[in-house]
């Protein structure tokens, strides 16, 4: 097991906010601001990414789960609020499915069940780049590293979409109306979520960096309406 590393602020119930591929907890910045007024709120560096040790375990979307149920159980934290963003929000579907009690409310931003969910566009490149990293990471640590990060694009998640409707989870899922992610597979997902909602937002897929004022707005308001 590792230690991950993490920012927390405000206190009250917990909200998990887990960041996309190559990034760190610090791109969600807006939101730790906005929800630690009424919520303890805590964003996590995922294994290998920002402060987090890569340690020796595989670098997966269900290794990444993983570590966020030890990280969890660290914290002693029972159940919390996900809100994961890209390969965040796929480690917390992936959490969900395998860990259904640990998961209040769910909140899935620009996630994919597989790779083809991604446009061509962005994925084609995305593959080229994972091949010519592992070809190269042979000789270079860089370039090895390099391909773990893009193999997660590639390979994972790898959830099939019927698995989906085993979540009990009161779950949003939501998107810019730019995202890179297929708007049919983010619809697919919502749509196989027992009672999920979806919510189309102004922006890319970074809408909860770029669109923050709108993405705050419609996550709160669907926690507060979800609240028990």
């Amino acid at each position: 097991m590792i230690h991950l590393y993490y920012t927390e602020k405000g206190q009250g119930k917990p909200l998990i906010l887990l960041h996309g591929n190559g990034e760190d907890s610090s791109y969600f910045d807006r939101q730790m601001d906005y929800f630690s007024q009424t919520r303890r709120v805590i964003a996590v560096d995922t294994r290998g990414h920002g402060r987090s040790p890569r340690g020796t375990a595989p670098f997966t979307i269900r290794q990444f789960a993983e570590d966020l149920r030890g990280f969890m159980e660290e914290m002693g934290i029972d159940k919390a609020d996900l809100l994961g963003f890209s390969d965040g929000g796929n480690i917390a579907l992936i959490f969900a499915l395998r860990y259904p009690g640990k998961v209040d409310r769910l909140i899935l931003n620009g996630a994919n069940l597989w790779s083809g969910g991604v446009k061509p566009s962005v994925q084609i490149p995305i593959i080229l780049g994972y091949y010519i990293a592992n070809f190269f990471g042979h000789f270079s640590g860089k370039a090895r590293a390099n391909a773990e990060l893009l193999r997660l694009m590639v390979k994972d998640p790898d959830i099939k979409a019927e698995e989906l409707r085993s979540i009990q989870s009161p779950t949003l899922v939501i998107a810019g109306e730019r995202d890179m992610i297929r708007e049919e597979h983010t619809r697919l997902i919502a749509a196989e979520i027992p009672g999920a909602e979806l919510s189309i937002i102004p922006g890319d897929h970074f809408i909860a960096a770029g669109n923050p004022e709108g993405f705050n707005r419609e996550v709160d308001r669907f926690l507060r309406e979800t609240f028990s």
